[in-house]
């Protein structure tokens, strides 16, 4: 079954230095449009906010190359105010896997 799987980009993204600044609305706005374009584009399978309170803000899985990843997530709106940091990682699925509904 591993011959069927396919190179993913995982990214966890956490609160930055700015996180809890008061005028951080518009630019996280900013951030979720970004994501649902590129959704669109197909570069983007899966966003994932984490709701526990903690460090960790979310979860995505990018259809796309460790290196484009980076340059994504680097010209993200919150990601260039410092609102959030990421950490990029090259992860292995099966093409089509869904979450469950």
């Amino acid at each position: 079954m591993l011959q069927n799987t396919k190179t993913y980009t995982q990214v966890f993204l956490k609160a930055g230095p700015n996180y809890n600044q008061p005028d951080n609305y518009p630019i996280v706005w900013e951030h979720g449009r970004r994501n649902f374009a590129l959704r669109e584009e197909g570069l983007i399978n899966i966003v994932a906010p984490v709701l526990d309170g903690g460090d960790l803000k979310g979860i995505v899985i990018f259809n796309a190359g460790l290196d484009q990843t980076r340059k994504i997530m680097e010209d993200d709106p919150s990601v260039q105010a410092g609102i959030l940091v990421f950490e990029v990682y090259t992860i292995r699925s099966f093409p089509g896997d869904t979450l469950a509904e």
